[in-house]
């Protein structure tokens, strides 16, 4: 217990999923939370997203914790929105140590199609990169900045696939690799103050995102309704271990490690909790 004992995170996306599930897990070790999620549905989304009382749920799950915390509903793909909300859980907490920039959504099959690319990409691409930039003037020396990233940034060609036909299934792709690629640069530049900065990779986690309609229909296109026992055989197909999912609490465990001291000299990492989902599709390599 404590290994983020004193300490102050700000996670995005918390509302539910594998949000709550992190801000949980660091209250569990002594953090102290700051927040936010958007708490209302983007039309091109197709399953519903977070709602405010998803949020006071959490809210309640960390003081169960007998940590405080303070809830913003904001946008991610507004930067003026994340620093008003970090500016309000400062004032109250004192001071910010972590960042988890988890918030997004799969607007698979939305329309406007290109309405559907602009909101995946906006949040969950250019909602990092607000996040981080938001936190960054208020970051102490040895702080922690966490993204997370997908098993989909690794899949050659799978945006690709999708292009024109699909843009908010390949936007999700695209910004999952291009937010990969800015913790790199970011971490490139933030190390001289000892901050680091590392991504964690899912596979298919057991979520609302995971389980919604448009994802039973990507994994079983065989099908025109198909439900979640129909898809449950086809989850397997992305991981190489025998799996159909991992479970938030097994990327909230990553997020720990990277949010304490006992990463304190690991930076610039993609790290995969993917139960073997690059094995499956990529050869070793330097």
């Amino acid at each position: 217990m404590g290994r983020v004992e004193g300490k102050v995170a700000f996670v995005t996306g918390a509302a539910r999923g594998q949000g709550r599930s992190h801000a949980v897990r660091l209250a569990e070790e002594g953090a102290d939370i700051i927040a936010v999620d958007i708490c209302k549905d983007i039309a091109t989304n197709e399953y519903a997203l977070s709602s405010p009382d998803d949020l006071k749920e959490t809210a309640r799950l960390v003081e169960a914790h007998d940590r405080r915390i303070v809830t913003v509903e904001a946008d991610v793909r507004e930067r003026s929105q994340l620093a008003a909300a970090l500016e309000q859980g400062i004032a109250e907490l004192g001071k910010v140590d972590i960042v988890v920039a988890n918030a997004g959504i799969m607007p698979l099959g939305g329309e406007p199609k290109l309405q559907a690319w602009t909101d995946v990409v906006d949040t969950n691409f250019l909602g990092v990169v607000n996040a981080v930039h938001a936190a960054l003037p208020h970051l102490p020396d040895g702080a922690s900045i966490i993204a997370t990233g997908s098993a989909a940034a690794f899949m050659t060609g799978a945006g690709i696939a999708q292009a024109g036909e699909n843009p908010g299934g390949a936007g999700y792709s695209y910004a999952k690799l291009q937010l990969s690629e800015f913790i790199h640069e970011i971490a490139r530049n933030v190390a001289p103050r000892m901050i680091r900065a590392n991504v964690v990779h899912p596979t298919n986690c057991n979520t609302n995102m995971l389980n919604s309609a448009p994802m039973y229909r990507a994994f079983r296109p065989d099908m025109e309704n198909p439900t979640r026992e129909d898809a449950l055989l086809a989850f397997p197909a992305q991981q190489l271990l025998p799996i159909p999912y991992v479970e938030p609490i097994d990327i909230s465990n990553a997020v720990l490690f990277l949010a304490s001291d006992e990463s304190r000299y690991v930076t610039g990492l993609q790290l995969r909790v993917d139960a073997g989902s690059y094995l499956k599709f990529h050869d070793f390599h330097v």
